[in-house]
């Protein structure tokens, strides 16, 4: 993975993807795995906004037998199938735990219905042949065994509880950087902090855009046959870019907001409490009344989540606010007092913004987008040669993207060469039987490395991961720790830097390692990073201090 702008700009490619969200990252790897010319612009950095502030869960869309949405539940439980098979490394099963309560739309007989109806459009949840990524079939459970689990629920009108499987991201950037490994692997070209300024159009058709690069202000010239719109929060600034009336209707933010807490509530499973405070689906065939509220074990932390506000303002302007945290606070204590949250509790906090239908009139609640959107412009707004694409969920990336490429083939005229991704491994991911694979390279222990990093090597780089011992030849220390509260190798600063096109400290510490995702990482491990980068980058000293500020600025929420 090398930043070539020259190569970039001249090469008239099939594809040019903007935007290096996760959408965007998983087209380039299905149009690379079929032998396309693509490449892929960012402005920022990979995975930097949306794609890398979520729950990350990877689940099969419980939620949706409210609506009787079975198509969308049958795709995300295939997705979280293909996910556990491309990427075993990362996505791994979670089981989750939900309390009940009466006999009406939250009592134990509905989820009883709802379990069932789960397996049974989940009926090939189990078609891999690793055992670690078996998945249990759902069952409800009596009211002591809910106490067992969940101590300190609300007692009053508890009926028992529902346990079922999803599944759970490990390192959602780490996913987000396997598919461009395995897109450069296959040909595709990329980089990061390029800007698109306009787009090059002819005789009503888009030709390719005009770039700049963010870091040096140089502008050129991106050509390709089709390009593809994936920019995520930025989609209406992007289409904005047009010179005619083609953007067509604009898409409507909310915002979102998950929390990082530094104990583990439940060590083990996430659970759903539902909250104290009115939530009204208008779409629900079964309205529920309140939403639910995730406490998720995550990297010996707990994650809890989501909360959605309307988003009004430009996304360069998106922040989490001190008001933000604590009224989340006050909801989750509301819901689940025995948490005994405080604001000393919240390590660090995750926001993004995500497409909403509106706002409910009557309560104020987001309405999100429940279905992914691909807007052809040729036939929309006779403008050839560009696609849109809205995505709403982390968990159907792939597929979303898969059919965006189908179509694409469809606009360029070629051969339609079906995907292969849904059964091929990312970068990484070649692993038959992830539990095996990981104890015996832990026994193997490699260049004397303790178990604990070992593990923790795999399950961020997984079949890969002896491509960060490269850079020992160069330095043996680059095998140590960065710091004595962290497991992240200085070797994967190194590797981030070199092979990654991280050029900036923010990008190693937040999204090439897993050392700033989880909450701060301590001035000493920040400083070794920074340290390194500037050997790497060619830093002076005010350089090295100013990235670490920029750095130490990302776990500030703003004021407010």
């Amino acid at each position: 993975m090398q930043r070539n702008l020259h190569e970039l700009s001249n090469t008239v490619h099939d594809i040019l993807i903007l935007g290096g969200g996760i959408y965007g990252a998983a087209a380039t790897w299905d149009a690379a795995l079929r032998g396309l010319s693509v490449a892929l612009l960012e402005k920022g950095d990979w995975g930097g906004a949306t794609s890398s502030n979520s729950l990350k869960i990877i689940h099969g869309g419980l939620r949706y037998l409210q609506h009787a949405d079975f198509k969308r539940m049958r795709e995300s439980i295939r997705e979280r199938m293909v996910l556990m098979r491309i990427a075993p490394h990362l996505v791994h099963p979670l089981p989750c735990v939900m309390p009940t309560y009466g006999h009406a739309m939250k009592g134990k007989e509905i989820m009883a219905v709802a379990m069932f109806m789960n397996d049974l459009i989940g009926f090939d949840r189990n078609g891999l042949s690793d055992p670690q990524k078996h998945l249990p079939a759902g069952r409800v459970i009596s009211k002591r065994e809910c106490l067992e689990l969940i101590p300190g629920l609300e007692e009053n009108g508890l009926t028992g509880g529902a346990t079922w499987y999803d599944c759970q991201v490990y390192n959602s950037e780490r996913m987000l950087l396997s598919y461009l490994h395995a897109a450069a692997q296959n040909g595709a070209q990329f980089a990061n902090y390029v800007e698109v300024t306009g787009f090059i159009t002819k005789d009503n058709r888009v030709l390719g855009v005009q770039a700049r690069d963010v870091l040096t202000q140089n502008d050129f010239e991106i050509r390709a046959r089709l390009v593809i719109n994936n920019s995520g929060p930025w989609v209406n600034q992007t289409l904005g870019l047009l010179q005619n009336e083609s953007a067509g209707r604009k898409v409507l933010l909310s915002k979102a907001m998950n929390l990082i807490l530094r104990r583990q509530i439940f060590p083990k499973f996430a659970v759903g409490v539902p909250s104290k405070f009115e939530f009204k689906d208008s779409d629900a065939l079964i309205n529920k009344g309140s939403r639910l509220l995730f406490i998720r074990p995550w990297r010996g932390r707990s994650m809890v989540g989501t909360t959605h506000v309307p988003y009004h303002g430009e996304p360069k302007d998106f922040h989490v606010t001190e008001n933000d945290i604590q009224e989340f606070i006050d909801e989750v204590s509301a819901a689940y007092p025995a948490a005994n949250l405080s604001r000393a509790d919240v390590a660090f906090f995750n926001g993004g913004l995500l497409p909403m239908e509106g706002v409910n009139p009557r309560s104020g609640d987001v309405r999100l987008v429940k279905h992914y959107i691909v807007r052809d412009h040729e036939r929309e707004h006779g403008l050839a040669g560009l696609l849109t694409v809205v995505g709403v969920k982390y968990t159907t990336a792939r597929d979303v993207a898969q059919k965006s490429i189908d179509l694409a083939m469809q606009k360029l005229v070629v051969p339609f060469k079906p995907s292969v991704g849904a059964v091929t491994p990312v970068y990484g991911g070649k692993i038959a039987r992830f539990e095996e694979f990981l104890q015996s390279e832990m026994r193997r222990k490699p260049h004397g490395l303790a178990q604990n990093l070992v593990k923790h090597l795999i399950y961020n780089h997984g079949a890969t991961y002896s491509e960060i011992f490269k850079h020992a030849a160069e330095n043996s220390a680059w095998l140590q720790p960065l710091g004595s509260n962290t497991e992240v190798l200085q070797a994967e600063v190194i590797h981030g830097t070199r092979e990654e096109m991280a050029l900036k400290l923010a990008d190693v510490v937040m999204r090439r390692t897993e050392l700033g995702s989880a909450g701060h990482p301590g001035a000493e491990a920040l400083q070794a990073c920074a340290q390194l980068m500037a050997k790497e980058l060619g830093w002076d000293a005010a350089r090295a201090n100013q990235e670490i500020a920029e750095t130490e600025a990302v776990f500030v929420p703003a004021k407010g």
